[in-house]
């Protein structure tokens, strides 16, 4: 019988995904060493004087509502006017956009173009005309923004701390104006905090490689001498793995704040994550190879006319760092949930289920994990349940295996309320006073952001995804959150 044949593969199949979840496990145990370095340690840049040129792009679509409150932040940034060139893609617009941005002050290139509807496709036309019109190395550095960021006034004479002491990739503080939006927003939010502490500051110590997120990122115009070429769902992703397969550092600056709009719409997330998630799938098959290389092999591959020719040890400890940074980014790329899904659905679900059928349930335990739900509800009842071989044992069998699937993930849920509290309390000087109610609304439903993440990496294995513009209208100015102009 089918059903019997495939059930008994059962002990293989379950040796297998368990020691494959083990290896994942052991692949990212490194990161409690990120988080615990985050808590207390981040890289300081010394103030300087020695002022750069710089060019802020920004893309944007049918942003009227928002895009003349982050050319205000920008008109009131402590960093000489002078030396700071706005470029502003109006791309695919069907509003003020373009007017609003040329009223402002900033160069405005209009592009028209509904089969390339990417926001890297526009960062590339933009390029494409800064570099016609100006030449890229007319500005040193390029900083990338959403129409609807807010920068603080010393936003851009922080990262040129950064920039001046030889970083040539750098990301920033990502704070948010509507964090108590609604439930949202506000994990959103808490998101981007958490990745501060437990991703950011840590690779910064450590001078690896940090991942870029969208916006809020400058680097060096060398990156850009042949044009922008990350076109794809998620240009941010595709930008970082292949700037470190090439050997760069990507650092972070804790003193550079802006702030961002998050959504507050569940079909608007959803239809975002999804996206995401597709993104970082292909930034997985496209640059994983590269990357895979550069751990076992370092540079040997690379022709980086940017290289110096350092003394042995130093050259030495590059190459540890370069490897050390390569292999970081490919765990990030790398998309372990999908993974681990597919082994349980295989083998915990789809071969445990048949082998029932000839074996039937003989005394299994209602209660399984480790967790600390599991552990609570184990000292209140153990049941648990013996079903004879046959058509019932199976059916019993597949909801069992959803119950323990369940079981899981309301464990890791209740783990990362006291995570996601434990950094709330971290960053609470930088975040917006907010009624303690809502602090707790936020925290409880913080784990529905990675839930969120589970559910559609897996559905992006298998649907079609584009790109579509994320609505902005928040009023919020710079003003309203900056301390230095609020006095």
């Amino acid at each position: 019988m089918i059903i019997d044949s495939i059930g008994s593969l059962y002990s293989s199949f379950h040796s297998v995904a368990g020691t494959l979840l083990w290896i994942f496990s052991a692949l990212t145990a490194y990161r409690i060493v990120y988080l615990l370095i985050g808590v207390f340690f981040t890289r300081k840049f010394k103030h300087t004087d020695n002022y750069h040129k710089y060019a802020i792009l920004i893309p944007a679509r049918n942003e009227e509502p928002v895009l003349g409150n982050l050319l205000d932040s920008i008109k009131k940034q402590d960093y000489p006017s002078n030396l700071i060139t706005v470029f502003v893609v109006a791309d695919n617009c069907t509003d003020n956009t373009a007017k609003i941005a040329r009223e402002e002050g900033a160069v405005c290139y209009e592009r028209f173009d509904k089969t390339r509807c990417t926001k890297g496709y526009a960062l590339q036309f933009l390029f494409e005309n800064i570099k016609k019109d100006y030449g890229i190395e007319a500005f040193e550095g390029y900083f990338i923004f959403d129409a609807d960021n807010l920068l603080k006034t010393d936003y851009i004479s922080r990262m040129n701390d950064a920039f001046d002491a030889g970083v040539k990739i750098l990301t920033s503080y990502r704070n948010t104006k509507n964090f108590d939006e609604n439930w949202i927003s506000s994990i959103y939010a808490l998101h981007w905090i958490r990745s501060i502490r437990a991703r950011h500051r840590a690779r910064s110590v450590l001078r690896l490689a940090t991942n870029i997120q969208g916006t809020g990122f400058l680097f060096a115009n060398e990156l850009v001498r042949e044009g922008w070429e990350y076109t794809s769902l998620t240009e941010d992703r595709a930008f970082t793995a292949d700037a470190v397969a090439k050997g760069y550092e990507i650092s972070y600056n804790d003193e550079a704040m802006f702030y961002d709009e998050q959504p507050v719409s569940l079909k608007i997330s959803l239809r975002q994550r999804l996206r995401w998630s597709r993104g970082h799938i292909l930034a997985y098959f496209e640059s994983g190879p590269k990357l895979f290389v550069n751990i076992f092999f370092g540079k040997m591959f690379l022709k980086n006319k940017n290289d110096r020719q350092d003394k042995p040890v130093k050259k030495l400890i590059e190459s540890v760092r370069h490897r050390a940074a390569s292999f970081d980014t490919l765990i990030q790329l790398t998309p372990f949930n999908v993974f681990s899904v597919f082994l349980w659905f295989t083998a915990e679900f789809l071969i445990y289920s048949f082998a029932l059928h000839k074996t039937g349930i003989d005394n299994t335990n209602l209660i399984s994990g480790s967790s600390i739900l599991a552990k609570a509800l184990k000292l209140v009842f153990n049941p648990v349940i013996s079903v004879s071989p046959g058509a019932e044992a199976v059916l019993l069998g597949i909801a069992l295996s959803i119950w323990f699937r369940i079981l899981y993930l309301a464990g890791v849920y209740i783990k990362d309320i006291f995570y996601g509290s434990f950094v709330f309390f971290l960053e609470r000087k930088n975040i917006k006073p907010i009624p303690f109610s809502k602090k707790l609304i936020c925290c409880l439903t913080w784990p529905m952001f990675d839930l969120i993440g589970r559910f559609t990496n897996v559905l992006a294995v298998f649907m079609k995804v584009g790109w579509k513009p994320i609505p902005h209208k928040s009023k919020v100015t710079i003003d309203e959150l900056d301390p230095k102009l609020k006095k």
